[in-house]
């Protein structure tokens, strides 16, 4: 019982905290609406903001997701505040993921702002709202672990910021959101494959268009392994560069 109380208020302190910053208001939440509007405005055509909105959903939960975790990680480790977390009773692979949570419940709020821009242009019919779900909540977690394995490697939160678009801005090529996977060059295909976000939008393509490419069951299978092998090894990253 006393583990999930530390859990919850460090939850809860993050979210009081840090997820109303300045950095996190500007690419947590007003970024994916900036982004969603941009794109969808410039389809008039309703089919068009259909087609778009697996793309701009993930996109908004990866933007999130990542620039969250920039701050609160690091901000904590540069004040020196992490450490006295380590005194909480609580073990550190739990200590890690009450610190990603409140990431991970932004990047699903994040990914229906969208949704709900998309509802007033175009019909949202026959979408599977289920396998969206589960798709929205996985890619929020890699998202999420992404996010923390970039921030437990620097040390400043602009380094975490900068470091994170060296991974997300060639996803918005890569990862098949808006150029189709088999339009890319054969040589960048095999790094498309290589990205947890390829196979979080190929399933929001199947639930929202009915048009992805890869396995459903696939997809869900490549989305937890990169779960377990982005936390994995930022544990050890913490562990062997925090922890003496």
């Amino acid at each position: 019982m006393k583990t999930w109380i530390a859990f919850w208020n460090i939850l809860m302190k993050d979210m009081r905290s840090y997820y109303l910053k300045p950095p996190n208001i500007s690419w947590g939440l007003i970024f994916p609406i900036a982004w969603t509007l941009m794109f969808f405005l410039r389809s008039p055509v309703a089919l068009e903001v259909r087609d778009l909105l697996p793309g701009v959903m993930a996109l908004s939960i990866l933007f999130g997701t990542t620039s969250m975790l920039a701050v609160t990680i690091t901000f904590e480790r540069k004040s020196r505040s992490f450490e006295r977390l380590l005194l909480a009773p609580i073990s550190l692979n739990l200590l890690m993921l009450a610190k990603t949570s409140g990431a991970i419940i932004f990047g699903v709020i994040n990914a229906f702002v969208p949704v709900l821009f998309a509802s007033f242009l175009t019909d949202l019919s026959g979408i599977n709202w289920f396998m969206v779900l589960c798709s929205v909540i996985l890619i929020a977690i890699t998202s999420t672990f992404l996010g923390l394995l970039i921030a437990v490697s620097v040390t400043q939160v602009f380094e975490a910021q900068t470091f994170s678009n060296f991974f997300r801005f060639p996803m918005l090529f890569l990862c098949g959101l808006f150029i189709p996977l088999s339009d890319l060059p054969l040589f960048l295909q095999p790094v498309s494959y290589a990205l947890p976000l390829t196979y979080g939008a190929d399933i929001l393509k199947t639930a929202v268009n009915y048009n992805g490419i890869i396995s459903v069951s696939l997809s869900f299978l490549m989305l937890l392994a990169f779960s377990f092998l982005l936390f994995a090894y930022s544990i050890y990253n913490v562990n062997r560069k925090w922890i003496l």
